[in-house]
């Protein structure tokens, strides 16, 4: 036995664009095409005016990031949009990066002409940072969406899960129920054949176990508890219970949910064959259909009440079928021909194979 500890499974890294900081990149990229604009705006008016304009961008970051720093400690953030975040913007905002800019072109320029322009300049830098505010409560909003969005479906995930569980624990008590009914009824009778009974009966519960960690399985898989579960009633009706079974090439990885089709042979079982004195033929076919897979399990026989029935397993069969394999997943019961059919169609999904 090795002594090396098992190493823990590395979470799978998100994409790219969800690990890119869409903070610092909108704010650095808006501000630059700011300072690009008020370049082209002004540098045919005045020259020199580079540093001005890369100094009116390093002003707008630091006052916009300043702002949003002070906006969360406050919480204003985390309400969302509301008044305060929207006039502090205009009127205190807007007059710091005009002050700023109006330092940057004494210092740099080392001139300062008439203070007509500072009514509109005001209200132009007012009007920039309110409308940075917009854009960033927009995001803000639309990444609370996003996760809220997300919790629901992870919410609503595991609220499927658990109803897929549930129905799933309903289903295997009800089959054990009525195979160890079987195996009572045999070992009174014939001791060999109640053992071999046992084995197949193990057999089916090690397959439940393991299929209860997963939502569906491959048809090859069901097909094989099926085949143990006739196994255990053919020792109890012997001649009277008859199996064939027809699956077409490439229908072996089709995924189904586990117990599905064995539910379905165990009502074929017990209402054709049980029901019958002269027994019946329980038919399985598997197929392909117009963009799904069709199988259907046949007995000899009629549909009809029968009041010692709970029907549960083919009441869950259906909800686990549309639960597990969504709302284009059906199953029908009909009969024609003095055979009743049980059919059940699925998306044709293939489970890849076991290397």
């Amino acid at each position: 036995m090795s002594s090396t500890a098992a190493q823990p499974a590395i979470p799978p890294q998100p994409p790219l664009l969800a690990r890119l900081n869409w903070y610092w990149i909108c704010q650095l990229g808006g501000w630059l095409l700011v300072g690009l604009a008020n370049l082209l705006l002004y540098s045919k008016l005045m020259a020199g005016t580079q540093l001005v304009c890369l100094w009116m961008a390093i002003s707008g970051i630091a006052i916009s990031h300043l702002w949003r720093a002070f906006a969360k400690r406050r919480g204003w953030v985390a309400k969302g949009m509301n008044w305060k975040l929207a006039l502090y913007p205009f009127l205190v905002l807007g007059p710091l990066q005009t002050v700023s800019v109006a330092l940057a072109i004494h210092v740099l320029l080392q001139r300062i002409s008439d203070l007509s322009w500072l009514p509109i300049t005001l209200i132009i830098w007012g009007c920039t940072f309110l409308g940075w505010n917009i854009c960033y409560s927009m995001a803000l909003s639309m990444r609370r969406a996003n996760r809220f969005e997300a919790e629901t479906l992870r919410l609503e995930l595991l609220a499927k899960d658990a109803e897929l569980r549930a129905l799933q624990a309903q289903v295997n008590p009800h089959f054990f129920f009525n195979s160890l009914n079987s195996m009572r009824a045999l070992i009174y009778e014939n001791r060999d054949a109640a053992a071999l009974m046992i084995d197949q009966l193990a057999a089916l519960m090690r397959y439940t176990l393991q299929s209860d960690q997963t939502d569906t399985v491959k048809l090859a898989q069901e097909l094989e508890a099926v085949q143990a579960y006739l196994a255990i009633e053919k020792i109890r009706f012997e001649d009277r219970l008859q199996v064939r079974i027809e699956v077409e090439d490439g229908m072996e990885n089709v995924a189904v949910p586990p117990m599905s089709l064995q539910t379905l042979v165990e009502n074929a079982v017990k209402y054709g064959v049980e029901m019958s004195a002269s027994g019946s033929e329980i038919r399985i076919l598997a197929r392909r259909g117009e963009g799904t897979s069709v199988i259907e399990v046949a007995n000899a026989g009629a549909i009809r009440p029968f009041s010692n029935s709970t029907h549960v397993g083919l009441a869950n069969a259906r909800k686990r079928l549309i639960l597990a394999m969504g709302k284009e997943a059906s199953l029908d019961l009909s009969e024609s021909g003095g055979w009743v059919r049980a059919t059940m169609q699925l998306p044709a999904t293939q489970l890849p194979v076991a290397a």
